[in-house]
């Protein structure tokens, strides 16, 4: 028996969750994990506005991480609630302040994974509310928000990974415009 088989889920349960770690520190099916696409961007970085009116690498990990916390708290029974969605960033504190951001983020999945793990695979059936409200995410099962919330990180890491490569670019052409 092969590494790769040996990891294969026993259930589509199992493999939610295996989703769920993979897409933040893993190996997910479309490409970089969320930690692997935040290594080496610093707070200079993290808190550049490339696009006017556009959000900064900083306010995507924040947004990311106060939807991972409304989740988890939905997963844990609690009553929907609208976060703060843009939240924003310490960013005049520096390197210390974007790495208690990036930690940030990685507790709250930390904190998502121990709930996801506590429940038993019927949970994902529980609606959360009754009435679909889009804006709030509610009118959906416990599974369906769980898998709309790797949705919604995947596609803010894949901003993250533009706003990061043109960084890289920038700095490229200010090192050769020298």
């Amino acid at each position: 028996m092969t590494a790769r088989e040996m990891s294969r889920p026993k259930s589509d349960f199992d493999a939610l969750k295996q989703d769920l770690r993979s897409v933040y520190d893993g190996d997910p099916w479309h490409g970089s994990s969320i930690t692997t696409v935040l290594a080496g961007i610093d707070a200079k970085t993290a808190a550049r506005r490339s696009i006017p009116k556009g959000h900064t690498i900083w306010e995507l990990v924040l947004h990311m991480t106060s939807w991972t916390r409304e989740v988890t708290s939905r997963v844990r029974g609690s009553p929907p609630k609208s976060p703060e969605d843009w939240p924003v960033p310490k960013s005049d504190g520096g390197e210390s302040a974007w790495r208690a951001a990036k930690e940030d983020l990685g507790a709250a999945q930390k904190e998502l994974e121990r709930a996801v793990d506590a429940l038993k695979p019927k949970d994902l059936l529980r609606w959360i509310e009754d009435q679909r409200d889009p804006m709030l995410g509610t009118g959906q099962t416990v599974g369906t928000i769980i898998r709309g919330l790797m949705q919604h990180h995947t596609y803010h890491e894949g901003q993250i990974a533009i706003l990061k490569r043109a960084a890289e670019k920038g700095k490229q052409a200010t090192r050769t415009d020298k």
